[in-house]
């Protein structure tokens, strides 16, 4: 008889840096046979670029070369077409209108399913006019794909990147002065993920059964208020930390002051009580029973480290 095996879906990841990486990671983890079934949209580069492109390799996972930010949209949907899911991994770093771009280019494409770059806040509750202009843009995105029916989405929620939390330059957490500042208040909270559990984790919304589709999934590793935050990290470092309050009308006026600076337009758009977090206990992860990084845990393994 002839074999009429349904075809490996395909699926292609745009993107190859910390998160790209982890949702490969966590495509291959659930499913090892799945390697030739993968592809990665990669930006032909010089030495690093190659370095990246020998570990995928390594892996069995195809690379595939096109440039987000100087392909036309035709150009896009021609590198997209054929691929049955696919996973935007790649964020704010191609200017604005990127994300836009890349999610009319995966409409044109046809994809069957299409995991946009939504790993983050709540964009229906943030909405437009946050202070972060790429903000404004993820609502755009939402809009296209909700105004069509030919492409099944998911968009998962993640909150903040772990990493990103304690980045030196976002100024929120310093660990070498044993200082935490708040954004807004004392009282906000934060709902945060690492790169590694988001991988798992929407590589697991993907598999689920029945298909999840059209709708937004939300996952958490911590949720905690900016007085807990503290708490956390005094318990880390042993020692007293120094609390300081940046309040709404300073972060206004320093993005008033530096109208250029990304990292003072994020601590304004995150300087709010709604959207940017949300209970651990109602996240896919808690309702499957898949554990998750916390940030005391986070924080001992990078001592570790």
């Amino acid at each position: 008889m002839p074999d009429t095996k349904t075809p490996a879906a395909t699926t292609l990841v745009i993107g190859a840096g910390e998160l790209g990486l982890a949702v490969i990671d966590g495509l291959l983890a659930r499913d090892p046979t799945a390697a030739p079934s993968i592809s990665v949209l990669l930006r032909p580069s010089g030495e690093a670029g190659a370095m990246t492109t020998r570990k995928l390799q390594e892996k069995g996972v195809d690379i595939v070369h096109g440039d987000l930010a100087r392909d036309t949209v035709d150009g896009l949907a021609a590198l997209f077409a054929g691929f049955d899911t696919v996973i935007c991994c790649t964020g704010f770093v191609g200017g604005p209108g990127t994300q836009r771009k890349i999610t009319t280019a995966v409409l044109q494409a046809g994809a069957k399913r299409y995991v946009p770059w939504q790993f983050g806040v709540d964009y229906d509750v943030v909405g437009r006019g946050s202070g972060q202009d790429v903000f404004d843009e993820q609502s755009d995105v939402r809009d296209l794909l909700r105004a069509q029916t030919a492409t099944q989405w998911i968009i998962v929620s993640t909150g903040m990147f772990t990493s990103f939390l304690f980045e030196p330059a976002f100024g929120v957490v310093d660990l070498e002065h044993a200082r935490v500042h708040a954004l807004g208040s004392w009282a906000n909270r934060l709902t945060v993920t690492t790169a590694d559990d988001i991988g798992r984790l929407t590589a697991a919304i993907l598999a689920h059964e029945p298909r999840l589709r059209d709708e937004v999934v939300y996952i958490a590793g911590d949720t905690f208020s900016y007085a807990q935050l503290a708490e956390t990290v005094q318990r880390h470092l042993g020692r007293d930390v120094e609390r300081v309050l940046w309040d709404i009308d300073k972060l206004r006026s320093e993005v008033a002051v530096h109208p250029d600076d990304g990292m003072r337009k994020y601590r304004l758009a995150f300087a709010r009580d709604t959207g940017v977090a949300w209970d651990k206990d109602r996240t896919f992860n808690a309702a499957h029973g898949i554990a998750v990084t916390d940030v005391a845990a986070w924080l001992g393994r990078r001592e570790a480290a």
